[in-house]
């Protein structure tokens, strides 16, 4: 497996920024042919968004067995924490890097993530809510979405006040990320807007593949917006299993979803 850091001049955050790439371009000799992954080797490469987390980083999960056996190209980029979306202040357009930006410029300079239908979206608590986000708000570039314990807060966040927080962060942060708190819930920052107006213009939506921990503190949000895509009628996939906010947990969902994705 490859492993290239790309830097280059991003106008969505105007400064230069990094990604790592991952590509299963390098198949070793030494070991016993695998006939499933040659395969998966005749067709063209598909490409897996991967988003970290809050205090995350670019590529500090990727799955590089699995990438490897599917023959996808991993794309990991850096979000800070940024909640992965365009924030109010210049240069924190997180949702466009991802959506329009970072796509563009792979297309461009590997020819990868050249469809919706080669092109997938995955990652864990507010990397869940990245990919969530991104998918619905770019439909035409993402086919499938993976969303493990997603930091689905839009409505706490829409109930803050000037000197408040959680015991993540406070108000100015979110204020930051998210825009005028008593607006969010209408904005296109929250999901469930996005959603709503694709199927208002009778789009169609990515696949969605849930997964949330029953220990874990994000699970009602988790289970909020599953209830919601359920009364909308929109088909997904969700899974509770135990487990909390780890690693333990994200392991176990990442394989599976990125079989659900790329089998």
């Amino acid at each position: 497996m490859a492993n290239i850091t790309v830097r280059y001049f991003s106008n969505c955050l105007v400064r230069p920024t990094t990604f790592e790439l991952f590509l299963p371009n390098d198949p070793r000799a030494d070991l016993p042919p695998d006939a499933e992954r040659e395969i998966y080797a005749k067709r063209p490469m598909k490409t897996l968004f991967l988003l970290h987390g809050y205090t995350g980083c670019a590529g500090n999960y990727v799955p590089e067995y699995l990438a490897d056996h599917y023959q996808v190209a991993v794309m990991a980029p850096s979000g800070e924490n940024g909640f992965w979306l365009d924030g109010i202040s210049t240069g924190h357009r997180f949702g466009t890097l991802l959506g329009e930006e970072i796509p563009e410029y792979l297309n461009k300079t590997f020819g990868l993530a050249g469809s919706a239908e080669d092109t997938c979206i995955l990652g864990l608590s507010m990397g869940g809510f990245g990919a969530l986000h991104t998918g619905l708000a770019y439909p035409d570039r993402f086919g499938k979405i993976g969303a493990m314990s997603s930091a689905l807060i839009v409505h706490e966040v829409a109930g803050m006040k000037p000197g408040q927080g959680n015991g993540v962060a406070n108000y100015e942060y979110y204020r930051e990320c998210f825009g005028e708190p008593e607006k969010v819930l209408e904005s296109e920052n929250n999901p469930e807007t996005l959603v709503d107006k694709l199927l208002a213009q009778n789009k169609k939506l990515p696949e969605i593949y849930m997964a949330c921990g029953t220990e874990d503190f994000l699970l009602e949000n988790n289970r909020e917006f599953h209830r919601f895509l359920e009364d909308r009628k929109v088909p997904h996939e969700y899974f509770e299993s135990k487990g909390t906010h780890d690693m333990t947990f994200w392991n176990e969902y990442t394989e599976k979803i990125v079989k659900w994705m790329f089998a």
